[in-house]
């Protein structure tokens, strides 16, 4: 198995700060792994922000089901919101940010991830797993 690395709060901070940001109104976060970072980059963007429950793997990376699952009802009409970034911890597959801009598909969306694959990634180098700040015990 792949040891994991740290990034510090510190630096993914710092990073967000330094990042290029496209202009949206609305930052929708995928609960779990991004409510963190969408929670910082609404704040810095000084933007709304909303999260919308996904879950398609486990705590151990392992596909829970074929395809992303969104957890509970959630309100897809975003009339007042026409540009929003939809903010992930990590996507490897990228099919939970499809779901989502599927979802979206009336909206000017962007997705952004910390690391894998997306429209924007802010540590496009990192390859391996990584330990969040907001995930250690």
């Amino acid at each position: 198995m792949q040891d994991k690395i740290d990034i510090s709060f510190d630096a993914i901070s710092e990073a967000l700060y330094a990042f290029d940001f496209p202009e949206v109104d609305l930052v929708l976060g995928i609960g779990r792994g991004g409510v963190y970072p969408a929670c910082m980059i609404a704040h810095q963007l000084g933007v709304s922000m909303k999260v919308v429950r996904v879950n398609h793997r486990n705590d151990e990376n392992e596909p829970q089901y074929q395809q992303p699952q969104i957890l509970e009802e959630f309100n897809w009409d975003f009339f007042s919101y026409p540009r929003i970034l939809v903010v992930d911890d990590v996507a490897v597959t990228g099919k939970t940010l499809a779901l989502i801009k599927e979802k979206l598909a009336k909206n000017e969306v962007h997705t952004f991830v910390l690391k894998g694959t997306a429209d924007l990634v802010l540590f496009p180098k990192v390859k391996s797993c990584v330990n969040w700040p907001w995930k250690k015990t």
